[in-house]
């Protein structure tokens, strides 16, 4: 019997993965999304999707979430305080390895400065910048915020996040107006536009790139995804208390450092070999890999197998 609930468990996990990965118009090759990380989130995105209270497309009109339009109206005081970020040099790459959201983004040229991460505000960010803070932490359903910079030449690889409890907004603060900086998601090209605010589902395959010659800071903010009972709701923020939040990363020491991005320093150095044995041959490095696939399968088959 236990056999049986394990293997109706296996089977919904990888129903929910495929799921996900067919989901819209643009996806990765199926063994590139058998190993990324939105295939182990599948099941609970599933779930956020399936009790969606807002349409589940790839992008939503801004009036879906009329909470935020403070920010929008105020969006001059805010690039005030990013231009003087930037000039400060404090909108940057983590300088210890130890922001396992976005610590791939940095090699592109991708740099962030946290508002907040699941959580209370980052004190450096109530320092630094006191009027854009105040305006996050006056609106609930932002979870988390940050000034996020994409400068001349920076670009996102094609890539889906793994959490389907929040939205992404973007409301551009530093633009070029230019449609070379520009983000795609699922296969619809979007122009940032200075002052402008865009809405879309970052669970949808998306890719981003400035090709322009000028910079752009956009408040970058995750809000919360509506839901259609409470049971839902209750979940979606527990998870975003109890395990997105533990990806937080400081800007400065004292602010916040959770306890994935506390181990992800083990994980990025152990990619750093993983990356140096598959420089020093590419053949090895797939028999190795595919090895260990074929041999935790082959064990999985022989525990259900009848004896």
């Amino acid at each position: 019997m236990a056999k049986i609930i394990v293997l109706a468990l296996v089977l919904l996990f990888f129903g929910c993965g495929l799921y996900m990965h067919l989901r819209g118009k643009v996806r990765h090759k199926l063994l590139r999304q058998l190993f990324d990380h939105s295939t182990f989130t599948a099941p609970f995105n599933v779930f956020m999707l399936m009790f969606s209270k807002v349409p589940r497309t790839p992008y939503l009109p801004t009036s879906t979430f009329p909470d935020l339009a403070p920010l929008q109206a105020n969006w001059r005081e805010i690039r005030e305080e990013a231009i003087g970020l930037q000039k400060a040099m404090q909108i940057k790459a983590a300088a210890n390895n130890d922001d396992a959201g976005f610590n791939s983004f940095f090699k592109t040229g991708w740099k962030r400065f946290y508002l907040k991460w699941y959580g209370q505000a980052h004190p450096s960010a109530m320092e630094l910048c006191p009027k854009t803070s105040a305006l996050v932490q006056s609106i609930p359903g932002i979870k988390a915020a940050m000034f996020a910079e994409l400068p001349p030449g920076a670009k996102l690889n094609l890539h889906r996040d793994p959490y389907a409890g929040s939205l992404r907004y973007h409301l551009a603060v530093l633009a070029p107006n230019d449609d070379r900086c520009m983000i795609e998601v699922d296969g619809t090209p979007y122009s940032w536009r200075e002052g402008e605010g865009v809405i879309f589902d970052e669970t949808f395959m998306h890719w981003a790139e400035n090709r322009s010659e000028g910079n752009r800071i956009v408040l970058f903010c995750d809000v919360e995804r509506p839901m259609t009972n409470g049971f839902a709701q209750w979940l979606n923020r527990w998870l975003g208390t109890h395990v997105v939040a533990a990806a937080s990363s400081p800007n400065n020491e004292g602010d916040p450092r959770g306890f994935i991005s506390r181990i992800f320093k083990v994980s990025f150095y152990m990619g750093q070999y993983r990356r140096r044995f598959k420089a020093w041959n590419k053949t090895a490095y797939k028999l190795t890999k595919f090895g260990l696939m074929l041999a935790v399968l082959a064990l999985f088959i022989w525990w259900l197998w009848p004896k």
